[in-house]
């Protein structure tokens, strides 16, 4: 059973946000591309384990501050004989080892060795299993998602899973895992207390409202969109539709991410999709209107993103 899904990281919806409407300076766009590829690898990791049985424990996505130090952790599986700590990566392209050392081919540019973050997380989540008093056995391993990654000069005992040996390893542990417990439950539960919701003191982007380009944003493509009647938009990009109502609430969803404390008000709305619904009070516009009325008055007081 999965105890805690994996959500977009509050980071990269603020990135997805900001991207199309501002320029993103180099280092924040490559932050942005690497947590929308590891978000994405994650995923598809998740799939893998969606039909896993009953029996499993699954959780998702979690960060511990252990001994003033935060570490995170992708996946955690509690079965009856072991827990195993998984570090997704969604490498793509050929690489290499060369006395610890993980270099790009054919560039030979030295990259940083996934091996290190994964025994830190190991190491910093053993000893909590310890302050915790439990002895189910942990075993850390790296999960290479992506069917593109090749690594060479590997050595046979690396604790890594490669793409080709995932479907295998499953239908393995399947076979000779043993169920998980009551006490492994309790454990789930109890780590679930300790996991934060929010990195603290997280990475911080400088933008106004003012300084942001205006209008609806193509839910597929992220390029702006146009109208196409009164009922409908479209993207010129990539020719995706959308009612005009669902892109209006989709457009306020990414405005709360962006200013949680921002008024909103109808003006600022009608502002935001850059004019693309009319304030004239006839027909679909004016029922566009009252819905977008209705969710400032809602988004004002709870100061929450729709759900």
């Amino acid at each position: 059973m999965i105890l805690k899904y994996r959500y977009e990281p509050e980071e990269l919806k603020l990135l997805q946000c900001l991207h199309g409407r501002m320029r993103l300076s180099p280092k924040d766009y490559s932050l942005f591309l690497n947590l929308e590829k590891g978000f994405s690898g994650e995923k598809k990791f998740d799939e893998l384990l969606e039909h896993s049985p009953e029996e499993w424990i699954i959780l998702n996505d979690l960060l511990f501050d252990y001994s003033n130090t935060l570490f995170q952790i992708d996946s955690l599986l509690f079965t009856g004989g072991c827990i195993y700590l998984f570090e997704v990566k969604n490498y793509e392209g050929d690489f290499y080892i060369e006395q610890n050392r993980w270099y790009t081919v054919p560039a030979n540019t030295e990259v940083k060795n996934p091996l290190l973050q994964l025994q830190r997380s190991e190491s910093l989540l053993r000893r909590l299993l310890q302050k915790l008093g439990v002895e189910t056995p942990l075993k850390a391993l790296l999960i290479f998602i992506n069917p593109e990654f090749q690594l060479y000069q590997a050595t046979m005992n690396l604790p890594a899973i490669f793409p080709a040996q995932i479907n295998r390893f499953i239908d393995k542990l399947k076979l000779k895992s043993q169920p998980a417990n009551k006490n492994h439950l309790m454990l789930a539960d109890k780590l679930l207390s300790l996991h934060l919701e929010d990195i603290p003191y997280g990475r911080r982007f400088e933008y106004t409202f003012e300084g942001l380009e205006k209008g609806v944003k193509c839910a597929s493509c992220q390029h702006f969109m146009d109208r196409l009647h009164r009922a409908a938009l479209v993207c010129k990009n990539c020719g995706y539709k959308e009612d005009v109502e669902l892109a209006i609430v989709r457009s306020v969803k990414e405005f709360r991410v962006m200013f949680p404390d921002m008024m909103l008000t109808t003006n600022i709305v009608h502002e935001w999709c850059s004019d693309i619904i009319s304030k004239k009070k006839s027909g679909k516009s004016y029922q566009t209107t009252l819905i977008i009325s209705f969710m400032a008055r809602l988004l004002t007081l709870n100061k929450t993103q729709l759900c």
